[in-house]
């Protein structure tokens, strides 16, 4: 119930949300192009497109993408004042939540950019050869990148989303502790469910990471 209360209070912000996210990914669209253009190099691909509107369509998803990550410090303060007015927590623990929040998800994000992306994409291209040369759609591209950013910024926020289930009295450090077996049945879904391709390997790259921040939130829990 407190939990159907929460969604009700964030329920006003939905305007507020939408307004910010539309004018957000207006701006960002104008710098897509610069966006993609360093993706692309970065990532050392070659970008090939397959429609006529496909183009346009990637650089939307550019910017929507990005202004969910700009967006993201809003989101965490906008939840932090539906915990404190719903479940009457401190302002000191709300503010720990808030900065918490969004550091974990920009750590997240830059876990994927500097770690999981350039290691994913080597390995997977390895496979090629001199007959079967990749040509990879910037589309494709564009989904592969952002959803792995937009999941690692999410699957990040683990530990703290434990610690706000044993503040609230739901459960506890050892229930964690003992559902282990189900909690990594859960991660592979997870992994299965975020990640844009259905490989063993894409999945391993978020589950063993999604893991570990459950053994990191037990320890907070704590």
């Amino acid at each position: 119930m407190r939990l159907l209360k929460v969604l009700f209070y964030l329920r006003r912000f939905v305007i507020e949300g939408v307004v910010s996210f539309l004018v957000t990914s207006l701006l960002l669209f104008f710098y897509a192009p610069d966006l993609l253009n360093f993706m692309k190099a970065y990532l050392g691909q070659d970008l090939a497109f397959y429609g006529v509107f496909e183009p346009m369509v990637a650089l939307i998803k550019v910017a929507s993408i990005g202004a969910l990550i700009v967006l993201s410090p809003w989101f965490a303060f906008r939840i932090s004042q539906a915990l404190r007015a719903v479940f009457g927590f401190s302002l000191t623990f709300v503010s720990l939540f808030f900065i918490t929040s969004f550091i974990l998800f920009f750590i997240g994000v830059l876990f994927c950019f500097f770690v999981t992306l350039p290691f994913g994409i080597h390995f997977l291209l390895q496979f090629g050869s001199d007959t079967v040369r990749p040509i990879i759609g910037v589309g494709k591209f564009v989904n592969f990148t952002g959803f792995f950013l937009l999941g690692f910024g999410t699957i990040f926020e683990l530990p703290l989303i434990m610690v706000i289930i044993t503040r609230t009295g739901v459960a506890d450090a050892e229930f964690f502790k003992k559902n282990r077996r189900y909690a990594i049945l859960i991660v592979a879904i997870l992994a299965a469910v975020l990640t844009p391709t259905p490989d063993v390997f894409n999945m391993s790259l978020m589950g063993i990471p999604l893991y570990f921040l459950y053994e990191i939130g037990i320890i907070f829990s704590r």
